[in-house]
């Protein structure tokens, strides 16, 4: 049988599709923007024929009605990352969080710490030869598809076809769903005052030349809008966005100074807006690759001058990152903020750099505080952090003893609060 023969064979409807999903199954679901709206949707709709199945997902970026109070007795849902739609659930105990390393994911499946018997996958149109692309996340899917029992693929018209190794052919799917949809968008963030100046102190770390990973939101747009003045800039990074894009069009990003995957974008999942899936959409310059190689801290250290930029909820004066939870509620996860600053720290000439506002709560809660909340996560180790930068400058923590951290912190503070923080650290440590 010939490819297309198999695929017209394998073609079902949404709901004949979610019927080979049975009670007791751990379900994986692509990430991000890559969901399958209308097989999740219809495996909602279809609730009342299941009991306990498990959701493993990590950024939710649909609805997350299977996390709705009342569908517990049908659905579970287990989040390696809370986003806005699974918070609530899982902090009122309607889920469980499980906490990792995001380049460690695709191992919890194929070592059957995490057995996948369902993989909800959403892929391009096939090719010629037959092969879907995963399009706009690869990262723990790829590896879902390979270990999966059943895959149900969303074979959507609309999803961008991306390179690199994220490629899953008609024979390896088991049931297809034809579908015409927009693939989820991420909306830009609000770029403010704060922000700027974070971005701005961010860019004087920045050299020619350098590799960069960015994650989501102001300051990572930030950031970028203050780097128009430097040169032959790369990419390899967990995901990047539409400010990317106006940077190639700017010509700052050129990769051709790359020393891995040279001339080439490398991410392993992407978020943004149709501007962003048109630039990836057949673009021999864009390789999504699964997480295990894209997040892995030996291969990001291959990027010389590499970059890497993330956020942080608090830090305390020895350099403790708390970066996914406020005291003991769970706000989001470990993802690959670890990941890319042990890879960073590794690389020739490299910079982690963790950017953060100094307060919170429109200004009535410092960041930078003596102790982490009581029952915070400590994301990223004292020992990893290298540069942290506020809108009030730049603290360089690398072999600095306690009270000399201690110092570039509070310079960083908001100054409102720098008179307790030095108070808090005279009491800590002794000769302050």
């Amino acid at each position: 049988m010939n490819w297309h023969d198999e695929y017209i064979r394998k073609v079902v409807s949404p709901d004949e599709a979610v019927k080979h999903i049975k009670s007791g199954d751990r379900v994986v679901i692509q990430h991000a923007c890559g969901e399958p709206q209308l097989l999740v949707d219809a495996m909602v709709k279809n609730a009342d024929m299941y009991e306990n199945v498990e959701i493993v997902h990590m950024v939710a970026m649909g609805k997350a009605e299977y996390t709705k109070p009342g569908m517990e007795k049908h659905f579970w849902h287990n989040s390696l990352f809370l986003g806005a739609t699974t918070r609530e659930a899982i902090n009122e105990g309607r889920g469980d969080y499980t906490p990792c390393f995001f380049f460690e994911i695709p191992n919890l499946f194929r070592n059957n710490i995490l057995p996948v018997d369902v993989a909800l996958i959403q892929v391009s149109k096939p090719d010629r030869h037959g092969y879907c692309s995963l399009g706009v996340s690869c990262d723990y899917t790829k590896a879902a598809v390979e270990c999966a029992k059943i895959v149900i693929a969303e074979v959507n018209e609309k999803m961008p076809r991306t390179g690199g190794d994220c490629f899953v052919h008609v024979s390896d799917i088991d049931y297809i769903v034809e579908a015409s949809e927009p693939i989820i968008e991420l909306k830009r963030a609000k770029i403010g005052d704060v922000e700027k100046k974070i971005g701005e102190n961010c860019a004087k770390l920045i050299e020619d030349g350098s590799t960069l990973q960015l994650g989501i939101g102001g300051i990572p747009d930030a950031v970028l809008s203050f780097l128009k003045d430097k040169n032959d800039l790369g990419i390899h990074s967990e995901m990047f966005s539409d400010g990317v894009v106006e940077l190639v069009e700017n010509g700052n990003i050129t990769n051709k100074a790359k020393t891995l995957h040279k001339g080439k974008f490398i991410a392993t999942f992407l978020m943004g807006s149709q501007k962003l899936y048109d630039f990836v959409n057949d673009n021999p310059a864009v390789g999504l690759y699964p997480v295990d190689y894209v997040n892995n801290p030996y291969i990001i250290a291959q990027n010389h001058r590499m970059v890497s930029i993330n956020s942080a909820i608090q830090i305390d004066l020895m350099g403790q990152v708390a970066a996914e939870s406020i005291g003991i509620k769970q706000f989001s996860g470990t993802g690959g903020q670890v990941d890319f600053v042990r890879g960073a720290a590794l690389a020739k000439d490299g910079k982690a750099i963790i950017a953060m506002p100094s307060t919170a709560a429109g200004g009535k809660v410092s960041r930078i505080v003596p102790y982490l909340d009581e029952g915070a996560a400590v994301t990223t180790s004292r020992n990893d952090v290298q540069y942290v930068v506020t809108e009030y400058g730049i603290a360089d923590l690398r072999g600095k003893t306690l009270r000399e951290r201690a110092r570039e912190l509070i310079n960083i503070a908001h100054p409102k609060f720098r008179d307790f923080l030095l108070e808090k650290a005279k009491e800590r440590f002794k000769n302050f």
